[in-house]
């Protein structure tokens, strides 16, 4: 999709908005912008944009206040209006509840999961601790990083 000069948006335009404490790109269609938050992909947004009875296709920047209050009141009750798969922490350890994780909470929690695995000394969390590969992956020949030695030649 080609962008529209600056004289076709208008004088309300929003080029940054502010959802969820991440940043939207207010020149992307509101169902795409909304994936640039973290813990939202394509169909999270959609059904944010359902929940909220906006249009995905609008662009961002045209937005009004009402639309905005209705995507962030959806994103503050979003897992009581969708099913519980699509949700991206089903079960949470602490609470037991069925919650969906956006923008900071995500990597926060992620960080908490790992350092619970470190603690117990799972065989995950002793694969995290080390840096190697965690999913059962072989790791004899993929997955080399760090020091590389060469051979050298002779003079």
């Amino acid at each position: 999709m080609a962008q529209k000069p600056d004289a076709e948006l208008g004088d309300d335009f929003s080029y940054i908005l502010r959802l969820a404490q991440a940043d939207v790109d207010g020149l992307k269609p509101i169902g795409m912008g909304l994936t640039s938050i973290k813990g939202v992909g394509q169909r999270t947004a959609l059904a944010l944009c359902d929940v909220a009875n906006v249009d995905g296709q609008k662009l961002g920047g045209h937005l009004n206040d009402e639309e905005l209050a209705a995507l962030n009141e959806a994103i503050d009750t979003y897992p009581s209006q969708v099913p519980l798969w699509m949700l991206n922490r089903q079960r949470d350890l602490t609470t037991g509840d069925e919650v969906h994780l956006f923008s900071v909470d995500v990597s926060m929690v992620h960080k908490e999961d790992i350092d619970r695995l470190r603690a117990h000394k799972s065989y995950r969390g002793v694969r995290h601790a080390l840096g190697l590969r965690v999913r059962g992956q072989r790791t004899r020949s993929n997955g080399r990083s760090g020091l590389t030695l060469g051979v050298e030649r002779k003079k």
